[in-house]
């Protein structure tokens, strides 16, 4: 292990804190995260890594991380955590309507235009049987992964501990680390790195999220992701051990995390359209969390100045850039930014 003999901060103990903890740990730096006990977006999120199947033309840039990232998964990104914390491989993305159905052929043209090309199906049912009836158009990405997203975080953190990081209080200035304490730190609080880098265009996006239980004797647990256009709304469907997690609605109110009875309703409607089984499961949880966006939905990743960097503003995709992140940062932290990393990251850094 390389040694640097030099301290970090990271500020944020959400998937995106830990995993660039991690990565610094293991270049040699003396790591202590600051964390809340709050449970923030990393809680409540699906844990999709499907850049294909969340891909929509005009979020070329986005594609291209998402892929670059999702490669990082496969190739080491899981080395020191439990296998099980991978619940699906590849991902099915279906059509209910004949509009639904148009815009999946346009976002599989798109992709096949970005070199990308996924297999597309009319008989969506003989790779899902527990689809409904009548649901035949669809592709399929057969790279896409899912993961627990509370046990990936708990893996993480378990990781950090056996690297030696340190934890410590969330903090709330800058002010409070100082130089003595770290040589560096990077703000990787999500929401709230605005508050400590003011002018960083980040907002929340609300987004309420469903988990079902399978109950004995129901119809077993989708072996894939299934994600599907509902009459022009999507939906998720995220294979657990014990059941499926389905998301997730998207509008923007604020810092309001009381799930909403509309669109617990959609969830509940849309994910029983897709596959009817679901209608005999448990309702375990409902929650809903705050998506740290940026405008033009790239998250922020780099140098803000010579003692601070900043990795925040993931949106929807915290889970399947946590990877790159980690690696984007180590780079910088190098000296050797990651190569093609400007052309990827929000322009709200540069």
């Amino acid at each position: 292990m390389p040694t640097t003999g030099k301290n970090l901060a990271v500020i944020g103990g959400g998937v995106i804190g830990l995993a660039v903890a991690r990565r610094a740990a293991q270049d040699g730096w003396r790591v202590r995260v600051h964390r809340t006990e709050q449970r923030g977006a990393s809680w409540v999120a699906g844990g999709m890594l499907a850049p294909h199947s969340e891909g929509w033309p005009g979020e070329e840039r986005l594609l291209r991380l998402g892929l670059a990232s999702l490669e990082l998964w496969h190739r080491d990104f899981l080395d020191g955590l439990p296998p099980e914390v991978i619940t699906a491989r590849q991902s099915l993305v279906v059509a209910v309507d004949r509009a639904d159905a148009a815009d999946l052929s346009t976002v599989g043209e798109w992709l096949r235009a970005q070199g990308h090309p996924v297999t597309l199906t009319t008989a969506a049912r003989d790779v899902e049987p527990l689809l409904a009836q009548g649901i035949r158009h669809g592709f399929i990405a057969e790279t896409e992964l899912a993961v627990d997203n509370r046990a990936l975080v708990d893996a993480l953190a378990g990781h950090c501990d056996r690297l030696g990081v340190r934890w410590a209080p969330p903090v709330h200035d800058l002010a409070e680390i100082g130089a003595d304490a770290a040589d560096t730190v990077v703000i990787a609080n999500g929401l709230d790195a605005p508050a400590l880098w003011p002018g960083l265009p980040i907002r929340p996006v609300k987004g309420e999220v469903l988990r079902l239980r399978r109950r004995k004797g129901c119809m077993p647990v989708p072996q894939r992701v299934i994600r599907a256009r509902v009459h022009g709304r999507q939906v998720y469907l995220v294979p657990r051990a014990d059941g499926v997690v389905v998301g997730a609605t998207q509008y923007e109110h604020g810092r309001d995390t009381a799930p909403a009875v509309t669109g617990v309703r959609e969830l509940l409607d849309d994910a029983c359209a897709v596959v009817p089984a679901l209608g005999e499961y448990e309702f375990a949880e409902c929650a809903a969390g705050l998506r740290p966006m940026t405008p033009d939905n790239l998250p922020l990743v780099g140098r803000l100045d010579a003692r601070t960097l900043v990795a925040a503003g993931h949106g929807r995709s915290g889970f399947l850039l946590a990877p790159w992140t980690a690696e984007a940062i180590a780079a910088e932290l190098r000296g050797a930014p990651l190569a093609g990393a400007e052309d990827l990251m929000s322009v709200g850094v540069r």
